[in-house]
This record gives structure tokens, C-alpha cells and sequence, in this order.
């Protein structure tokens, strides 16, 4: 598998390389945006991890060009900042991770082989449940006659819900299979993508993402009769 790796702190930089190479991974070393472009293209890496702040190109720019270019690849942000702004627009462009720094580079190789497992170990392309049906492989959401296109996160956490319907799911365990652990900064992710969710099927009568006070979720496939 291969790693794009953009850092610019070098000594960082180096560290993680090495520290990721020492567990099996093929590391693509880039030390600004422009460069982590360029490589991107020529490698095709399975999966970035992009620090935001890097000269020539941000990470946030950079990681939007990746997710237009191939929306498949998975995203990690390294970032200094926790501010709700930043959140945010890494939600809006498809981020699938956040780490925060400072952190231990161990962190990151349970993130990186987290995200890997989910989006690569799947081999079923269409999930359907009434009149909804998620095209994993592509991101595509049919919901009666509307169409999306979804971010990773977005098909991975409908993915969850639909091999689950009906069930109650409890928050901590909705976060450590999708984003790895539980953990309140996370918690706050998953309620953002969430709400995208219920609003993507909207359109279909018989489906509601159904809050459960107290516990968490649950994917509730309305018989007709009832509605």
C-alpha cells in the first residue's frame, strides 16, 4: 500500500516517513503542496495524510484537488488547529481523518490501517434497502429520483447503517468502526455526517436515521402500513 505523505516540518517529516515505512508501507515524501500534487498524480497512492499548513499549497486546497481528482482515496489531516472553522471545511471536502498534533506516530499507523481495512476490504458494490441504494465502490447514493455523490465517510458510516437496519447502535461503537475510536472532538464529526445522511434520504418515506436518547442510533425501515 502506498502512503502519500505531505509534511513540510522536514525533521517531522522524516520521522513519520520512517516511522510508517517501518510498518510495511510504501512512502511517497512530499514537502509542499505543489510537490504532493505532482505526486499524486505520478503514484497513485491509496491513502494521503496532508499536514494543513504547508507553503506553495495548503493542505485543505490539497486535499480538495485529491478528492475531485479520485473520490475513493481516503484523506487524513494532520493539523495544530482544532478550531470549529477548520472542522468544518475539512468535513465539507471529504476528510476521513483528523489528528491533531502534537501526537504519537503509532497514532497514526492504527489511523492509516483503520481507514485502509474499511475502504478496502469490501468487495460488495450495492447495498439496497426500500427504495435507496448505495453504490460503494462508485460513492453513488440513489434515493427514489435524486442522486449523490458521497464522500468515503459518507458511504462508509450508510454502509454501517443499512448491514445494521432496525438495530439500536450504540455512539462509542458507531465511532470505533468508522473513525477508529471514540472520543468527544470525533463525536462531534459523526453528528455532521449524520445529519448529511438524513438529509440525503430524505426522499425515501420508509427510511428515518432515528436518534435514540441516551444510547445512539438506529436505521429504521418503516413497513408501508405505517407510514
Amino acid at each position: 500500500m502506498k502512503v502519500l505523505l505531505a509534511e513540510d516540518d522536514r525533521d517531522f517529516g522524516n520521522i513519520l516517513s520512517q516511522y510508517v515505512t517501518m510498518n510495511g508501507f510504501d512512502v511517497i515524501l512530499a514537502r509542499d503542496g505543489n510537490e504532493a500534487w505532482e505526486k499524486f498524480n505520478q503514484e497513485k497512492p491509496d491513502i494521503c495524510v496532508l499536514d494543513v499548513m504547508m507553503p506553495e499549497m495548503d493542505g485543505f486546497t490539497l486535499g480538495e484537488k485529491i478528492k475531485k481528482a479520485q473520490p475513493g482515496v481516503p484523506v487524513i489531516f494532520l493539523t495544530a488547529k482544532s478550531l470549529k472553522e477548520d472542522i468544518v471545511r475539512g468535513l465539507k471536502i471529504g476528510a476521513d481523518d483528523y489528528i491533531t498534533k502534537p501526537f504519537d506516530p503509532e497514532v497514526l499507523i492504527l489511523r492509516i490501517n483503520n481507514i485502509l481495512k474499511r475502504t478496502y476490504s469490501s468487495t460488495n458494490d450495492e447495498y439496497k434497502i426500500s427504495n435507496t441504494v448505495l453504490k460503494f465502490n462508485t460513492l453513488e447514493l440513489i434515493c427514489g429520483n435524486t442522486k449523490e455523490k458521497l464522500t468515503l465517510k459518507e458511504a462508509l458510516l450508510l454502509k454501517y447503517f443499512i448491514i445494521n437496519k432496525n438495530k439500536i447502535l450504540a455512539r462509542e461503537d458507531i465511532l470505533t468502526e468508522i473513525w477508529g475510536e471514540d472520543d468527544y472532538f470525533l463525536g462531534r464529526s459523526m453528528d455532521v455526517f449524520i445529519s448529511r445522511l438524513r438529509k440525503y434520504i430524505s426522499e425515501d418515506k420508509n427510511l428515518d436515521i432515528r436518534t435514540v436518547r441516551g444510547t445512539g442510533f438506529m436505521l429504521e425501515e418503516l413497513n408501508k402500513e405505517e407510514i
